[in-house]
């Protein structure tokens, strides 16, 4: 961005109130070298290209006019997009990415979307930064389907390693296969890695996620399961540590499906950096029988279907409802933050009634506690901070709290938060030892 763009993009957040980090920050500054200037919680003219940030969550008919005076010219933000408030508003635009928090400095979600995928699948067939297309299929088996994928990249000019592993299974890889795969190509590579699943075609250069410039892209199948068919990974720390934190999972669980470990650390992942994810469109896990399928990117060998692609249909009620807003939801951790201090206690720390609260207040509150912790962590190593938005998402985050053995507070939005919050609530840990040891 120019000089007067960033001083004027910077006014205006500090106008509205609105604390990014450096991540987020350079997000929206990039939304707005593509799309032009920024406007706050307006709403746009439909004739003008720009960037509307939202700071505070329409209602149902507000979200509806707002979302018919936008075009394809127009990005959205929206800056504390952990609210649930704004789910509605998210189901009704296509969703282009997310930024996770990064502690005090920048202690929300930020969420990006618009109208359609035209604008950036367009520009990106002039980005110059390509990846590594990777697949593995298990040695010894039908080695047809890799051929294809093969013939497909040789067509189309791009550097590829296709490589048949041993495998438990004759017949497929299993999740921690193909998590030590892509390790290794992550160690054995310099460039932007995209796996695609051996028996995938590509129609054209898949450069979009290069084009974006973001730490990790997936496709979320229906909007909220996320499928490792397609996974592209930058050349970033914030990927590494999603992929080393994937690998680990699957090599713990590896009976689970790879869908869900995939999921499970990305929650993680996020919650600690700012991960900078963007949510591939259909085009780039495109199924055969799709409508769309003659103007995919990518192409799977897999029948379109109706169901989901992971066998575990408990799986939904988890995670649906946040991963179709693109947020972590209330049964993960939505930031977890460390310190300096060398003893090895955690804090739960579980902001209640999220969702029938001022969001203001709910912002207000999420501030002031990672800004307590970051000023005085009152001796403990580690917060992890829930955002519950019902009474069912408290007692699940106290159930998780509790088995890791963290000491457990309870708040609630607009609650006063002071600057020792953290070493007050310590010292009556201390207290309450000292009346077991000595009644």
């Amino acid at each position: 961005m120019r000089d007067r763009t960033q001083a004027n993009l910077d006014q205006l957040l500090q106008s509205g109130g609105i604390r990014l980090g450096r991540a987020q920050h350079d997000r929206l500054g990039w939304l707005v070298g593509q799309y032009g200037a920024p406007t706050m919680d307006g709403i746009p003219d439909g004739r003008r290209n720009g960037v509307v940030i939202l700071k505070e969550p329409p209602s149902g008919a507000a979200a509806e006019l707002f979302y018919r005076s936008l075009n394809p010219a127009c990005a959205v933000v929206i800056a504390g997009s952990e609210n649930p408030g704004f789910d509605f508003l998210k189901s009704k635009l296509t969703e282009f990415g997310t930024v996770g928090p990064c502690g005090a400095e920048g202690p929300h979600e930020m969420w990006w979307g618009g109208i359609g995928w035209s604008k950036f699948l367009s520009a990106a067939d002039d980005c110059t930064t390509r990846p590594r297309i990777v697949s593995c299929h298990p040695r010894g088996g039908d080695d047809g389907a890799a051929h294809e994928l093969r013939q497909s990249l040789e067509r189309l000019q791009l550097n590829c390693h296709i490589e048949a592993i041993e495998t438990q299974l004759a017949d497929r890889v299993l999740c921690f296969e193909k998590a030590e795969f892509l390790l290794r190509m992550w160690t054995t590579y310099r460039e932007p890695l995209l796996f695609v699943e051996a028996g995938a075609t590509l129609r054209e250069a898949p450069l979009l996620p290069s084009f974006l410039g973001c730490d990790v892209a997936v496709h979320k199948w229906n909007r909220w399961e996320m499928s490792a068919r397609t996974l592209y990974l930058g050349r970033t720390k914030a990927a590494e540590m999603l992929l080393r934190t994937w690998q680990q999972l699957a090599a713990s669980y590896p009976a689970i499906w790879e869908g869900y470990l995939l999921d499970q650390a990305w929650s993680l992942t996020s919650s600690q950096v700012p991960l900078d994810t963007v949510w591939l469109p259909r085009s780039y896990h495109a199924l055969q029988g799709d409508l769309g399928a003659s103007r995919a990117t990518i192409l799977h060998d897999q029948q379109t279907t109706t169901l989901e692609l992971g066998p575990d249909p408990g799986f939904a009620s988890i995670v649906r409802t946040a991963r179709r807003a693109g947020r972590t939801g209330a049964r993960d951790a939505f930031m977890v933050m460390t310190s300096k201090a060398e003893t090895g206690n955690g804090i739960a720390v579980i902001l209640r009634d999220v969702s029938v609260s001022d969001p203001g207040a709910v912002a207000a509150t999420l501030e002031a506690v990672t800004g307590a912790y970051a000023a005085d962590c009152g001796g403990y190593g580690r917060l992890e901070l829930s955002l519950c938005a019902w009474q069912d998402d408290v007692g699940v985050a106290r159930e998780a709290a509790g088995l890791a053995r963290y000491r457990i507070l309870e708040i609630a939005p607009g609650q006063h938060i002071a600057n020792d919050f953290f070493a007050a609530n310590a010292c009556d840990d201390a207290v309450m030892t000292a009346r077991r040891l000595f009644p």
